[in-house]
């Protein structure tokens, strides 16, 4: 089973200032219409980046709906041993339904 957060789970971690990494794997595109902050890291570049990323922190694994996101932490496991990840499920499309209406949709 997929390690998951909601996003209503995200937002209270975020509240609370826990220690998390946030990293999206969304298009630069997608990032310019809305994004939780962290790292923006496109699903293709994962491999080349998993090296320098940390693995103690909390991860978050964010992309629209869920989906792709849910590749890179797999990517992330099985390839480079990865054991502290989150995917945020629903995506940035959760988080606007869920936590802030405001937040862009697309």
């Amino acid at each position: 089973m997929l390690p998951e957060i909601t996003p209503q789970q995200l937002k209270e971690r975020l509240d609370r200032q826990e220690p998390v990494q946030l990293i999206d794997v969304r298009e630069p595109a997608e990032w310019a219409i809305c994004n939780l902050g962290g790292k923006l890291i496109p699903l293709a570049d994962i491999p080349k980046a998993a090296p320098t990323l940390d693995k103690e922190t909390p991860t978050v694994l964010i992309c629209h709906h869920g989906f792709r996101s849910a590749q890179a932490l797999m990517f992330l496991q099985q390839r480079h041993g990865f054991t502290n990840l989150l995917n945020l499920k629903g995506g940035v499309h959760a988080w606007a339904q869920e936590v802030d209406p405001a937040f862009p949709v697309y």
